[in-house]
């Protein structure tokens, strides 16, 4: 993570891979390279003068991304480049298993700091031509005049969001799955606390006055949407990936149709009803989505007079249709893309979407690093170096390498392994897919020293690589062939961290040129809402390049020593299983 407002992040790692439904499976097909140079210095006068004199306004595209602790906002140019961002922090409460958070401390969050990044790059609140939002798949409950209700037991009203990672739903999620209604089978088999149907009944069961006063349930990306415009159409991306809704049912019919009107037809109304959650369907499915549209639909008739105002923006600026934050990063990275006229489904057209992740990756990694006795001294060196404390640890442990003739950075864990399930083995997106499971660290010692942290660290983001090593094998064992990897999100930034990826999972991984993926993302959705491209794709090839291609080593000892570490990484699972199984029996 690259800083404290994006730590619990749902963003990384994950894996994405995309897959055609279509029998015959067609290759992506690389966007045609060429070069056209400018070899005289009067023809490059002339160009310079033609420019100036036929200058068009500029069209800037606006991004923003909420994440956990922050809401950030991003403007980009018609090429894709970064003209300014800045971020501004929001609130969460946290009781146990409960984290909580405030739309409305959200949306005042995002206009400061849209208004800040305009500032910082200079830029007008008409040269805005359009806007996307990307967020975590938090769940937002407004009543019918779209003030916030309560999903607290606190009975705060301002608390009206269950955050991604709140996990009190975990028995309803049992409950529902032990339905095994036929939903489940797209969502790998299952569906966690995480996702929206375990917290909306666990909110019917426990707090029935919000429930009868909850006028719409939605999605934070597609809510911000909706305060934007007023328009509470919802994104297939969020109701496909959080809410159980069939992407291929809806284009099924839409294809029967011949017509591109947004009816929710993916709704499984008797999946609703066996859950114990029926009176959804009512309205045409009003609460939770009568409407449902592509990613970078144009919604309404753009931002409302009162949003434009608290933006800084203008009336009626286009707003598109919103994504997850991690599916942004996605639309943010990948730019070679078959040819294709259709509208994106889940989140690129046509495709089928294979998700596997693990939960608060950059979490872990603030968390064992902040409770190390050591952390303050580092803190404060790196602040005083003004680096960030991350590259300060990769520092350390390239010193250490070489104090202790290790013959390459990863040896330095020898002794040292890491389960990182700090927060549960995420159902519907891991191979093992258990809540239950926890974090382990196998061979602690004494020593409370910086450079024990810095081992401890690199261990840590081992264990998270070697995770994503599992849901890789795990893809690759059923029908998919995943050999390369495009990183995204706050950890890419971490350069020993990518490359510790790259030597566990044995694969090239891809950088994208521009960082700020996540927000590049969201203003490609503006973009296509302002009709400056004609699908999501074409935005996507025009905004997105390939930047630097992390190789894996070639030391066949590196190899070697990952697998060692890898299968006692895998090991330390079934220990836990067996040692719960062993507490079980004598508790019985």
């Amino acid at each position: 993570m690259s800083g404290k407002g994006r730590a619990w992040s749902d963003t990384t790692p994950l894996l994405r891979q995309l897959q055609q439904p279509h029998p015959k499976i067609r290759s992506p097909s690389s966007p045609s390279a060429f070069s056209h140079s400018i070899s005289s210095p009067l023809f490059l006068e002339m160009a310079a003068a033609i420019s100036s004199s036929s200058a068009s306004p500029r069209s800037v595209f606006l991004g923003v991304d909420v994440g956990t602790g922050s809401a950030r906002a991003g403007l980009f140019d018609e090429k894709g480049k970064l003209l300014g961002s800045a971020s501004s922090p929001i609130q969460i409460w946290k009781e146990g298993d409960c984290i909580e958070q405030s739309s409305t401390d959200i949306w005042h969050a995002i206009c400061s700091a849209v208004k800040s990044a305009c500032t910082l790059a200079n830029i007008e609140g008409e040269e805005v031509k359009g806007i996307g939002f990307a967020a975590t798949c938090s769940l937002v409950a407004v009543d019918a005049d779209g003030s916030p209700v309560t999903v607290s037991h606190s009975g705060d009203s301002r608390r009206n969001i269950i955050v991604w990672m709140d996990h009190r739903a975990a028995k309803q999620a049992e409950k529902i799955n032990s339905r095994n209604s036929p939903v489940l089978q797209y969502c790998g088999g299952s569906v966690s606390p995480e996702m929206q149907p375990p917290k909306l009944l666990w909110v019917k069961e426990n707090l029935q006055e919000s429930w009868a006063m909850v006028f719409r349930w939605m999605d934070l990306s597609d809510w911000l949407s909706y305060r934007a415009t007023g328009d509470d159409t919802r994104s297939l991306c969020t109701t496909v990936c959080k809410w159980t809704y069939l992407g291929h049912a809806h284009m099924q019919q839409m294809n029967e149709k011949d017509s591109r009107d947004m009816e929710a037809c993916g709704w499984d109304d008797d999946f609703w009803e066996e859950i114990g959650l029926g009176d959804l369907i009512e309205g045409h499915h009003a609460k939770i989505g009568r409407s449902v549209a592509f990613p970078g639909h144009a919604l309404g008739s753009g931002l409302t007079p009162s949003a434009a105002k608290e933006l800084g923006l203008l009336a009626g600026t286009p707003v598109g249709t919103s994504l997850i934050d991690a599916h942004a990063g996605g639309v943010g990275v990948m730019e070679s893309l078959p040819e294709t006229n259709s509208e994106p489904e889940a989140m690129i057209p046509e495709y089928w979407l294979t998700e596997g992740g693990q939960s608060a990756t950059g979490a872990l990694l603030d968390y064992i690093i902040e409770n190390h006795v050591a952390s303050p001294r580092l803190a404060n060196r790196a602040a005083s170096q003004k680096i960030s404390l991350f590259l300060l640890l990769n520092n350390m442990l390239e010193s250490l390498m070489r104090e202790m003739q290790c013959p390459f950075i990863a040896a330095l864990t020898e002794d040292i392994h890491v389960l990182p399930d700090y927060h549960g083995n995420r159902w519907h997106r891991s191979p093992i897919a258990d809540p239950k499971a926890k974090g382990v660290v196998f061979g602690l010692t004494l020593d409370t020293s910086e450079k024990q942290l810095a081992r401890i660290y690199l261990a840590t983001m081992q264990a998270i690589a070697y995770g994503t090593r599992h849901i890789v094998e795990h893809c690759n064992a059923n029908g998919h062939k995943i050999d390369t990897l495009l990183a995204c999100g706050g950890l890419s930034k971490n350069a020993l961290f990518i490359q510790e990826h790259a030597d566990i999972i044995g694969c090239p991984i891809i950088l994208p040129r521009e960082s700020e993926s996540v927000l590049l993302g969201a203003a490609i959705l503006g973009a296509v809402a302002a009709k400056k491209y004609t699908c999501l794709s074409e935005a996507m090839k025009a905004l997105n390049a390939a930047g630097q291609v992390i190789h894996p080593s070639k030391d066949p000892r590196v190899k070697k020593y990952h697998d060692a570490k890898y299968r006692i990484f895998r090991e330390l699972y079934e220990q836990q299983l067996s040692q719960r199984s062993i507490m079980a029996q004598a508790l019985a």
